[in-house]
């Protein structure tokens, strides 16, 4: 203790000296002394003010009897208003940093007596705490302004206060600090919350290509020419490299120390270059693995732009539609309809209503297949919570818990019940394939416990199918820093080079009714070149070339076999169409009954090419409707003309085969010049059927016994 202390007055001496030499330097000096300070440490006063606002709105309130500082009324202020992205980061880091240290803020104030001494509305105490976190930050050093006319009167008023008692507000800081044995005021931090800002400094950055603007070779390209180099691995990144995500093939990782760089590269200006943390792209990702042609996507919550954007960006080779739910507002609406057309994304279409008040059977998500539930979470995977809440759209409230370093029991609570029902409400969408849910959480109530409950949901009245756990469609399990637990599930957890994250993916039993028919079994042993004298024709280069052009739509399309039974059964299909045929005598084109399928003896038909078509009739059996389950039955009499027979010259009787064969026609050789064709019934042979002279005698009687 004797060290800290005299550790504590050294340095309270090298201050006293330099705030002399501050105070009786020329301006020339002290814009020379400042000039190390940062450009986030010299914050313009609006700045001051939105983070006042934000303070003012998640500040720890206390029991009445333990109140020491009293913070105004909690009536409703003005929202904030950001002028661009980079201040709303500054004010709501300022106000979260104040949030982090506000037991110890407040005891300075009261400690120093600036509190009691200063007549100052309660209203500007907020106002007070994130300006006296940022004097200290700058160790009590004037503050520099470079444009004057930037000057808020407010904020000029409390500056000056606080510059009066920079030296009792300096002393009233070390005396905490050796109070609490801190050799830093970080150290007067939960464990918890400093490990969250080791961390947040060595999370590497990733940012996803924007394919819709770019390509990878032209992204690859400008980073070679602005001197970086492609590694290997995340273990080899320092300096100027990057190297491509092990998970998704679109996202870059760059060090850390980069990140201002990277923020204002030209192709993340120009959203070329999103970005963006790993867990979403993930999300989009497993979306992308479960699309079919045409299925259009439900994004159940109003998350994150980018988010939207970049399943729209791999959702378009796909003709998909992406409809975004809960945009209430109509400036929001329209603020996110102008990025997604600045970044080329044109098929997302915005929803007004929330997710849970959307019925399934609403006309405009009928053809809706998957939905992408990025429900709002804690947060508690998250290294730097400012980023997850306004690039995320958090609540403002959860920076109370994350400041703290745990989240409370009733706020986890809530969190888990609004969680629960939007997935059991996505659960009653009966079109709906597969549900992808993703949160940012590490705890098992917001992620494990949320999807067991939720597949134990009955529908009442509903007979859908169930849902089931499926693994996420991504090559997950070579990554160190992954857990993939044995239920399916998909999680990452916090560590230096990434942020914890949970990913699920429900998926639709299928109809045990809808199994393999035996007409496709046929195709597929067909196809694989297992039946005897079963060939499949071989289809026309025009078929090819459209079946490949299917296959290549879908980066999840049908196999090889299964495209082969696919042309199989569409060539059976064609050929067991009814045959148009024509009456010559009425000249009226009609279309064969089912029992007039195989033509009787005075039927005519055309000849094409001189051919006559019957050689696909043969084998053909007409088609049989089966009644549905209860449904009454009307039989009609119905008139079967046979073929003449004509008695054979010798009746001798026939001994009976010692087993059956089934009764097929052939034609007769011959073709009269009328262009009319007689038909007689034959028994099958082996081989090549033999042709059977005209005659209009049977060699066989009764042969349809």
């Amino acid at each position: 203790m004797l060290n800290l202390r005299n550790k504590f007055d050294l340095e309270m001496s090298s201050y006293s000296a330099s705030m002399k030499m501050a105070e009786f330097s020329p301006k020339d000096s002290v814009l020379h002394n400042t000039s190390c300070i940062t450009e986030t440490m010299n914050y313009p006063d609006w700045v001051f003010i939105n983070a006042g606002k934000i303070f003012q709105g998640i500040y720890r309130k206390k029991p009445p009897d333990r109140i020491l500082v009293n913070y105004g009324s909690d009536k409703e202020q003005a929202a904030p208003e950001f002028k661009d992205e980079k201040s709303q980061r500054w004010s709501y880091e300022l106000a979260f940093n104040a949030l982090k240290y506000q037991d110890l803020l407040e005891t300075i104030l009261l400690v120093s007596g600036f509190y009691h001494s200063q007549p100052l509305p309660d209203e500007m105490t907020s106002l007070v705490v994130v300006m006296l976190y940022d004097f200290q930050n700058r160790k009590f050093q004037p503050r520099y302004l470079s444009n004057k006319g930037d000057a808020i009167e407010e904020v000029q008023e409390v500056e000056k206060l606080l510059s009066s008692y920079k030296t009792k507000l300096a002393a009233a800081l070390a005396k905490c600090r050796i109070k609490y044995a801190a050799p830093t005021i970080e150290y007067t931090l939960p464990e918890t919350v400093r490990k969250q800002e080791q961390r947040a400094s060595t999370i590497p950055i990733y940012a996803w290509i924007n394919t819709a603007k770019v390509s990878f070779t032209d992204v690859f390209n400008t980073l070679k020419r602005e001197g970086f180099t492609q590694m290997n691995s995340t273990s080899g990144l320092d300096g100027f490299t990057y190297c491509l995500d092990q998970h998704c093939p679109d996202l870059l990782i760059f060090p850390p120390h980069l990140k201002e760089k990277i923020g204002n590269m030209e192709m993340v200006v120009k959203n070329q270059l999103i970005l963006q943390d790993k867990s979403h792209s993930l999300a989009a990702h497993s979306v992308k693995a479960l699309l079919n042609e045409d299925d259009d996507i439900i994004v159940a919550n109003p998350c994150a732009d980018y988010t939207i954007a970049h399943v729209s960006v791999l959702a378009s080779q796909f003709y998909s539609n992406i409809y975004v739910c809960g945009v209430q507002s109509e400036s929001k609406g329209e603020d996110m309809m102008d990025l997604f057309r600045h970044m080329e994304c044109r098929n997302i279409k915005i929803l007004k209503e929330n997710f849970t008040n959307i019925e399934s059977s609403d006309p405009r998500l009928q053809k809706a297949k998957l939905i992408l539930l990025l429900p709002q979470c804690s947060g508690s995977g998250i290294s730097d919570p400012v980023q997850f809440i306004i690039h995320e759209h958090g609540d403002t409230s959860l920076l109370q818990d994350l400041s703290q370093g745990f989240v409370s029991a009733d706020k986890l609570n809530n969190l888990a019940k609004q969680q629960l029902s939007n997935l059991n409400h996505a659960m009653k969408f009966n079109k709906v394939q597969a549900i992808v849910y993703c949160t940012c959480s590490v705890y098992p109530e917001e992620n494990e416990n949320v999807i067991s409950e939720a597949l134990q949901f009955k529908m009442q009245g509903i007979k859908d199918l169930p849902f089931r756990i499926s693994p996420p469609l991504i090559p997950l399990c070579s990554s160190k820093e992954v857990e993939s637990a044995s239920e399916n599930f998909f999680k990452m957890e916090t560590s230096k080079t990434s942020n914890g994250c949970f990913l699920a993916v429900l998926t639709r039993e299928k109809n045990p009714s809808e199994s393999i028919s035996s007409k496709d079994v046929l195709a597929c042993a067909a196809s694989k070149g297992l039946l005897d004298g079963i060939q499949a024709p071989k289809a026309s280069k025009k078929e090819k070339k459209k079946s490949k052009g299917k296959a290549q739509k879908s980066a999840h399309g049908p196999s090889v076999t299964q495209t082969k039974i696919n042309e199989f059964l569409n060539r059976e299909n064609n050929m067991i169409s009814p045959r148009i045929q024509q009456d010559p005598k009425s000249n009226v084109m009609r279309k064969p009954t089912k029992l007039g399928a195989i033509p009787t003896n005075g039927t005519t038909m055309k000849i094409t090419n001189g051919q006559p078509p019957i050689y696909k009739m043969l084998g053909r059996q007409p088609s049989i409707i089966r009644p549905k389950p209860g449904e009454k039955i009307e039989l009609k009499p119905v008139q079967i003309l046979l073929p003449p027979v004509t008695p054979p010259l010798s009746m001798t009787p026939i001994q009976s085969p010692g087993r059956y064969f089934y009764q097929r026609w052939h034609p007769v050789t011959r073709i009269t010049s009328s262009a009319q064709v007689s038909y007689i019934p034959t028994m099958p042979q082996t081989g090549h059927p033999k042709h059977i002279p005209p005659s209009t005698a049977v060699k066989h009687p009764k042969p349809w016994h």
